[in-house]
């Protein structure tokens, strides 16, 4: 089934992991493997390539650009300035535009260039030979120096912006900090609603979360995000919040990062099998917003598989993105009807993005 996945970090993989997106999964990891590479805790366990994409017919993907600034006193992983942080995301558009002169994926824009592919995808040829379509998101927005370089990313093709992704911002607040946007941040939604640059309010804190909404008139969803329910976490969405964003018409893709997905997981000590992560644990994560819309009609797939973690912090029954194409079987046997899984798989982003773009 045609797939959309909203939350892919790919260029981040190809330029900080060195990882050549174009091969197997499998040569990738047999590479890192070889190296005897250690810098990264996910070495030689990655789950995400091109191939492996086509493999599973996801034929479209949101996906990022990423570059955090880290303040004096900040311990967090990122650059020291703004301007370092847009040289960065520059180098990470370089690399999109990169495959798309090599025909490996094909930047989507604006509706005549989504239905142009979703006519490619649906033409019956090898999906081996087809581009991967791939709408540019950026995920924090501290590498926006001021706002005329929030234009020049719209420019190059930027649609949708998180304002915050981990800690402090220089706009907003993100996951494990605390506070509202405050004017810069208000700012800088005031802009993107001007652009109709899609907010896309995963990692938000609750405050910047809540003024967000409150201050952002333009089209909201959240890329990758579970639920807090299930696991009690500031990263996770309170049914308030999810009541909130179905009231706002918003898609909310389900993450695949393990300890999202099952409550007590410790990073870097636990095991995906001895906590009992599985695909099925998704599933329950998209089932409890279900419960919440009474419908299907505002959940889809954000895997964030690669997003700095592997085989060891992902579903023990996924070896590769691949195996994601077993959801519609699992849904089916929750019992959501064929047109509702066609919604999570990929109905709901597309309808999202038909009327945000229109």
């Amino acid at each position: 089934m045609f797939t959309i996945d909203a939350h892919l970090d790919l260029s981040m993989n190809a330029l900080e992991w060195n990882r050549d997106l174009t091969l197997p999964v499998d040569q990738i990891n047999a590479r890192e493997r070889e190296l005897q590479m250690t810098d990264k805790p996910d070495r030689g366990k990655a789950t995400v390539s091109l191939p492996a994409l086509r493999k599973a017919e996801i034929g479209l993907v949101v996906a990022t650009q990423i570059a955090r600034y880290v303040a004096p006193g900040n311990a967090l992983p990122g650059w020291h300035s703004p301007e370092q942080a847009w040289a960065q995301t520059q180098g990470q558009l370089a690399w999109y535009q990169a495959m798309e002169d090599k025909g490996e994926m094909v930047q989507i824009a604006n509706l005549k260039a989504l239905e142009d592919h979703l006519n490619l995808w649906k033409d019956g040829s090898d999906a081996r030979k087809k581009p991967v379509g791939y709408i540019l998101s950026l995920e924090g927005a501290d590498s926006i120096v001021n706002l005329k370089y929030l234009e020049k990313s719209y420019e190059t093709g930027l649609r949708a912006l998180g304002p915050a992704h981990y800690g402090p911002g220089r706009y907003a607040q993100g996951t494990d900090a605390s506070g509202p946007l405050g004017p810069k941040g208000r700012d800088l939604l005031r802009e993107m609603e001007r652009l109709s640059i899609i907010l896309d309010a995963t990692h938000l804190s609750d405050e910047s979360f809540w003024e967000a909404l409150d201050h952002f008139n333009g089209p909201v969803w959240a890329s990758h995000n579970n639920c807090r329910a299930l696991v009690n976490h500031n990263r996770q969405y309170s049914d308030e919040q999810i009541k909130a964003l179905i009231d706002r018409g918003a898609v909310i893709g389900g993450a695949l990062d393990a300890w999202m997905m099952v409550p007590g997981w410790i990073k870097g000590v636990s095991q995906p099998r001895e906590m009992d992560c599985d695909l099925e644990k998704v599933i329950d994560h998209l089932d409890h917003i279900c419960q919440i819309a009474g419908n299907a009609r505002h959940i889809g797939i954000g895997t964030d598989l690669d997003g700095a973690y592997g085989r060891e912090q992902s579903p023990y029954d996924l070896e590769t993105i691949a195996d994601i194409s077993r959801i519609p079987g699992m849904l089916e046997k929750r019992g959501y009807s064929n047109a509702d899984i066609e919604l999570v798989m990929h109905g709901n982003w597309l309808r999202f993005l038909q009327r945000a773009w229109s």
